[in-house]
């Protein structure tokens, strides 16, 4: 009897122990990240939370799933290059709140909190959505024409402001907000909300 009880306490040492650990094996942790992962419960708690968010994704991406597979092995080497950073700690969180934050708004992991559309360049037809989520880092989603981007919150001396890709963003200011284009392009718009949901 007491030989089973402690085979079944090993057996849940391990269990709690995978439950603990990020979502890789840290035997085979090579990168300076990785092994900060390893060592650190609130970063690898945090791995396996992107972990599930990437898994849904792909569930979602259909056929684009080898696109969204490339663009994760981009983001798992910009996620290493956090040994360069002052603070490589924060470095590798805010890749990973930043990541998830992408996935959860580019493949609609959950409800959007608010939806608004905007009016840009004084043209009713040039049209800006966006879309809110409530991630650790707040998220939103862009969509303009046949274009969807993501974007992340960033410090603002006002209102709120969300930084997308290649320059992408949108500084809302009550019912007004300055949309900027991404790059090569470029082009900043003065836009009026019109609709709220």
């Amino acid at each position: 009897m007491m030989r089973i009880l402690g085979v079944i306490l090993v057996m849940l040492a391990g269990v709690a122990g995978a439950q603990e650990g990020p979502s890789f094996d840290c035997g085979e942790a090579g990168r300076t990240a990785e092994e900060m992962i390893c060592a650190d419960a609130g970063l690898a708690a945090l791995d396996r939370r992107v972990a599930g968010r990437y898994a849904a994704a792909l569930e979602a991406a259909g056929g684009e799933a080898a696109e969204l597979r490339a663009y994760q092995r981009g983001w798992i080497k910009g996620r290493d290059e956090c040994w360069k950073a002052e603070d490589q700690r924060a470095c590798v969180e805010g890749e990973y709140l930043r990541r998830e934050a992408e996935l959860v708004a580019r493949w609609m992991l959950e409800a959007p909190t608010g939806t608004a559309v905007w009016a840009c360049g004084g043209n009713p037809a040039n049209e800006v959505v966006t879309m809110f989520f409530d991630t650790e880092l707040p998220s939103l989603r862009f969509e303009r024409g046949d274009s969807v981007d993501t974007g992340v919150q960033v410090m603002a001396a006002s209102g709120a402001k969300y930084e997308g890709s290649f320059g992408r963003s949108i500084w809302m200011k009550g019912d007004r907000a300055t949309y900027r284009e991404p790059d090569p392009d470029g082009t900043s718009y003065e836009c009026e909300l019109v609709e709220e949901r």
